[in-house]
C-alpha cells in the first residue's frame, strides 16, 4: 500500500508536468509518420523499432538520472517516515518507469491501432515491438537509477556517466565491433562477436526484432553469427534471457546502494 501511495503521488506530478504526454506524442507522430509513408507491413514496424531502440534508452537513463537528482527532498523527507527503502525504491521506480512505458505503448499503438496495422501484421510482431519497447524503459531507467545513485553527490558526473553509455551502446558500439571484425578477419572471431552481442542490450533488442522479421541482410556481422549459432527462434530466446538479465542486474544493483546511500 505504501509503494502504490508514493506511486499514485509521482504520476500525479509527472502528468501535472505535461512532458510525458509530449514523450508520447512524440512516438505518435513519429510511428504515424512510419506507417504513412512505410506502409503497414514489415518495412513500418523495422522504422517503428529502430527510433524506439535510438530513443528509449536516451530518456530512459536520463531521465531516470535526472529524476533522482531532482527528487532528493523529497526522497529524504520519505526517508524521515517509517518507510522500508526498499518500498521507497520501488515506489521511486515505478514512479518514473511505468509512465514512461504507458506514454510509450500508447503513443506507438494507437497509429497502429487506427492505421489497422494490427490486422495486417502478424500479431507476434507487433506484440514483440511494444514489449521489447517496455522492457528497455524499464531497463534504462534502471541503468540510470544506477548510475545517479553510484554518483549520487555529483549530478554533472552522474548525467555525463548516463549520455556517454547511451551514446556508447546505442551508436559507437557498432563502430567498434566492425573495426573489430575488419582487424581480426583473418581469424576465427564468430565466438567473440557472440559474446559481444551479448553484452549490449541495445543490439541484442535489435538482433530480437530482425530474427522475428527475419531481415537477415540488415542483422550485420553479429546478428548474422546470432543467426546462425541460434537459428530464429531460439535465437529470439536466447536474446530475451539475457536482456531479462541486463533488466534484473541493474535494478538489483540500484536497490543495494539505495539501501546503503547517506542521503
Amino acid at each position: 500500500m505504501k509503494t502504490l501511495t508514493i506511486l499514485k503521488y509521482q504520476w500525479k506530478d509527472l502528468f501535472r508536468g505535461k512532458w510525458i504526454i509530449g514523450y508520447g506524442l512524440i512516438y505518435l507522430l513519429v510511428a504515424d509518420a512510419m506507417i504513412r509513408f512505410g506502409g503497414t507491413g514489415p518495412k513500418a514496424m523495422l522504422s517503428i523499432a529502430n527510433v524506439m531502440l535510438l530513443l528509449i534508452p536516451l530518456v530512459g537513463m536520463i531521465y531516470g538520472a535526472l529524476y533522482l537528482y531532482q527528487s532528493r527532498e523529497f526522497t529524504e523527507l520519505l526517508l524521515a517516515q517509517p518507510l522500508n527503502r526498499r518500498t521507497l525504491f520501488w515506489g521511486l521506480f515505478g514512479g518514473v518507469a511505468m509512465p514512461l512505458a504507458l506514454a510509450f505503448s500508447l503513443g506507438v499503438g494507437l497509429p497502429m491501432l487506427y492505421s489497422g496495422i494490427i490486422a495486417t501484421s502478424p500479431i507476434v510482431s507487433v506484440l514483440l515491438v511494444l514489449v521489447l519497447g517496455n522492457v528497455l524503459t524499464l531497463l534504462f531507467t534502471g541503468l540510470g537509477f544506477w548510475l545517479a545513485l553510484a554518483f549520487f553527490n555529483d549530478r554533472i558526473k552522474g548525467l555525463g556517466f548516463a549520455l556517454v553509455s547511451w551514446l556508447f551502446l546505442a551508436i559507437l558500439y557498432d563502430g567498434l565491433v566492425l573495426l573489430t571484425i575488419v582487424t581480426f578477419g583473418d581469424y576465427p572471431i564468430e565466438k567473440p562477436m557472440l559474446a559481444l552481442a551479448l553484452i549490449n542490450p541495445i543490439d541484442l533488442a535489435r538482433i530480437t526484432v530482425l530474427l522475428n522479421f527475419d531481415v537477415s541482410a540488415l542483422m550485420g556481422y553479429t546478428g548474422a553469427v546470432f543467426s546462425r549459432f541460434f537459428g530464429s527462434m531460439l535465437g529470439m530466446s536466447v536474446a530475451a534471457g539475457c536482456l531479462m538479465i541486463w533488466l534484473g542486474l541493474p535494478l538489483w544493483r540500484s536497490v543495494q546502494l539505495f539501501k546503503k546511500k547517506d542521503f
